[in-house]
């Protein structure tokens, strides 16, 4: 279910509720759009937006709720207009994960490996990013040129 309040106030959230197939990740280019409409942010940061929630999402999908459709992944918005920080978390109902015991992609070793750039995707298109709930909660935060 998607939630649309447009423009933005200052207190706005935003929510999406997905199931846990990858076909719902056509949702997500939708609802940044609307974000995009109520906050006019630019096509620079849209598209880093996109990209970092889609790799979020990928993540929850994937490794939190291991593909099951009956799972769900929650995506919540909290705009600041004030200093136009929109964060957006991305919460998943698996077993959580240390975010300190994942390699990193840069090593030789890692290279060629299939896997394991989303959250380095994240920690360089996005101003910040946190784990919470034992890592089912990823919080990415976008300073944003609006």
């Amino acid at each position: 279910m998607l939630f649309i309040y447009s423009p933005m106030a200052e207190s706005d959230t935003k929510t999406l509720v997905l199931n846990s197939t990858f076909d719902e990740m056509e949702r997500l280019e939708p609802f940044v759009k609307d974000l995009q409409k109520g906050i006019h942010f630019t096509d620079d940061d849209f598209s880093r937006i996109l990209l970092t929630l889609s790799e979020a999402v990928n993540n929850a999908i994937t490794h939190g709720n291991k593909e099951d459709p009956g799972k769900k992944v929650v995506i919540k918005t909290d705009y600041d207009q004030s200093n136009a920080i929109l964060s957006i978390s991305v919460e998943d109902e698996g077993e959580g994960f240390d975010p300190d015991a994942i390699p990193d992609p840069l090593k030789k070793e890692n290279l060629l490996k299939e896997g394991g750039r989303g959250i380095y995707l994240i920690e360089q298109y996005a101003d910040d990013i946190k784990f919470a709930k034992e890592g089912t909660r990823t919080t990415i935060t976008y300073h944003l040129d609006t």
